[in-house]
């Protein structure tokens, strides 16, 4: 009898595509994910199959050497039945002279391209036949994937979904901006990361970090750059398209803000803060960051014996330190202070929990100490809420509730950690050390002092200042304020004066007085888009024409504007109108 010749092969993408939640990324390849079968259809030239005369067997590889030994190719036989332990397939007849092959990847295989190529052996002849390549990505569907997550609508909003929320700003002013993070089938290994920070605040050789609006032009710019890092970023849109890459991949993930997250400190545990004499804040080796983004991804850490999965802190942000980023660190261990278990947690840990300690500048080397506070870092912790807009605020997952037993527990064991000179120190110890920080605050002098903003800042509009003084004692007051207003980067960098004042105040036994002060805007602004409508009912593949209007805050004329148009599926790059 004549051996079996196979014809075409239809390798099913469209349905295991949907199958698999991958049809986002097209149905044109094979992209599917371990754990969970998928399949496709051999023909068969001149005969039926017969299992008394033809086997087959395939051959999965992957990356540049693959090799056994480490589990990247595998030889597997085409057997009657799967066997969910390992790489297998099986196989049903599904119309005259085709038969159906189901092939399953294990939940330990290796993440990435692979090739597969089939051996038919008929008649004792055997020949090769590739199949050509499939993708396989992490499965948080399947149970016995690291990173499972059993709740539905989690999987659809961290896995899924294409469309994020960003938050910046300080914490009592928190805003928003929407974030596309989309679904991109170029993310690749490389030496190079995909974005570089500015130095010195200088974007002139790149794009200002607040001009991206997703992760998909920057990834695409990175792609066509042969891997080179975009020029610019900042932590948002890193920690977006790493939340991107991420999802892309098949791992859980969204983007976390921390507001006043200290950078670069001497002394991870404490924040220092020059000012001179007029108030003004002066460049120092210390930075405190008005908010700072990282990752959450989802996963079981085997490396902790961790069963079930849960949030992993990973930061793309470059440190100051060298290191190119850090963690996976468990967001639990944070909470614990127990930073031995993971990588980088003490950076975290600062991050969340240092104090701020002001000094006054004196001269050259001299200076003098104003204040410590134990309140401003890590505040109002925020992510994207599961199925809308709003803000959802996870500080607890990170912090125990400030002087709370729990808290005190934590940061002693930290501090010990941080500290090795307090390895085996006692509690006291490390309290004696704290109080050497405090100072004496002003109420300690007899004056009691509130400032706050009277309205919520708008771009282009002026900023009033409500000032309210009091005097604690019996005895008059005569004081002297130096006041003064300057811009602040959002990576801590003090920028120039644009406002200072001069007051002096009488205040009488016990008197109470308030005072405001008006700071002028600054020239520079964003106009904001208030209302926009589609005209006419859209349709695939025909052209819609959109209204979008514009307010503009300032009290002047607007020249030399530039809109951004940008979205998924509707344009085939980023427009830019001017």
């Amino acid at each position: 009898p004549a051996a079996i010749a196979t014809g075409d092969v239809d390798l099913n993408c469209p349905h295991n595509c949907n199958n698999h939640n991958t049809h986002f990324f097209g149905t044109d390849k094979q992209i599917v994910r371990r754990g969970q079968a998928f399949n496709f259809y051999v023909n068969f030239q001149n005969r039926e199959w017969d299992d008394s005369r033809d086997t087959i067997s395939f051959t999965v590889e992957t990356g540049l050497r693959p090799c056994e030994s480490n589990g990247t190719k595998c030889n597997f036989s085409l057997g009657k039945c799967i066997d969910h332990s390992c790489w297998s397939a099986c196989y049903k007849p599904h119309q005259k002279r085709c038969m159906n092959i189901t092939l399953f990847p294990p939940t330990n295989a290796c993440i990435g391209r692979h090739i597969l190529n089939m051996h038919v052996t008929s008649c004792n002849r055997t020949y090769d036949r590739c199949l050509g390549d499939f993708y396989i990505l992490f499965n948080p569907w399947c149970a016995d994937d690291a990173v499972y997550m059993y709740n539905e609508a989690h999987r659809k909003e961290y896995v899924l979904n294409e469309q994020g929320m960003l938050y910046e700003g300080v914490h009592k002013h928190i805003t928003s901006r929407p974030w596309h993070f989309g679904q991109v089938n170029i993310c690749g290994h490389s030496s190079n990361s995909i974005m570089k920070l500015p130095q010195n605040n200088d974007y002139l050789q790149g794009a200002k970090p607040l001009s991206w609006n997703g992760s998909v032009p920057i990834l695409q710019q990175w792609y066509k750059g042969r891997c080179r890092p975009v020029r610019y970023g900042d932590s948002a849109s890193l920690a977006s398209v790493m939340c991107t890459v991420m999802r892309c991949l098949g791992i859980p993930s969204r983007v976390v803000t921390n507001f006043y997250s200290p950078q670069r400190a001497e002394n991870p545990l404490v924040v220092n803060e020059l000012f001179d004499c007029t108030g003004k804040t002066l460049r120092g080796k210390d930075s405190l960051w008005s908010y700072h983004c990282w990752n959450e991804s989802w996963m079981a850490r085997r490396d902790l014996n961790q069963c079930c999965g849960d949030w992993q802190c990973l930061a793309p942000t470059p440190l100051e330190t060298g290191s190119i980023c850090c963690g996976p660190t468990w967001v639990r261990s944070i909470k614990d202070g127990d930073l031995d278990l993971d990588y980088d947690g003490h950076h975290i840990f600062s991050r969340l929990n240092a104090s701020c300690v002001g000094w006054l500048s004196q001269g050259s080397v001299s200076k003098t100490k104003l204040y410590y506070d134990t309140w401003p870092c890590g505040q109002y912790i925020s992510t994207k809420c599961i199925g809308s807009d709003l803000r959802e605020d996870i500080t607890r997952a990170y912090k125990y509730e400030l002087g709370s037993l729990k808290d005190k527990e934590a940061f002693y064991r930290a501090y010990r950690k941080i500290h090795s000179a307090y390895c085996n120190a006692p509690n006291s110890d490390i309290d004696r050390e704290l109080a050497s920080l405090r100072s004496p605050f002003l109420s300690d002098a007899g004056i009691a002092m509130r400032l706050k903003m009277a309205n919520c800042p708008v771009y282009g509009q002026d900023v009033c200042l409500q000032w309210v003084l009091e005097n604690l004692r019996k005895e008059p007051k005569n004081l002297n304020f130096n006041l003064c207003a300057q811009v602040m980067t959002c990576n801590g960098c003090p920028l120039d004066q644009f406002w200072k004042d001069n007051m002096n105040v009488i205040l009488g036994p016990r008197e109470g007085k308030k005072y405001w002060s008006c700071i002028i805007h600054s020239c520079w602004s964003k106009s904001s888009c208030v209302f926009h409508q589609l005209l006419g009912k859209p349709r695939v593949h025909a052209t819609c024409t959109a209204e979008i209007s514009f307010c503009n805050p300032l009290q002047e004329n607007l020249r030399n504007c530039v809109l951004n148009l940008e979205g998924c599926g509707l344009f085939k790059e980023p427009t830019t109108i001017e």
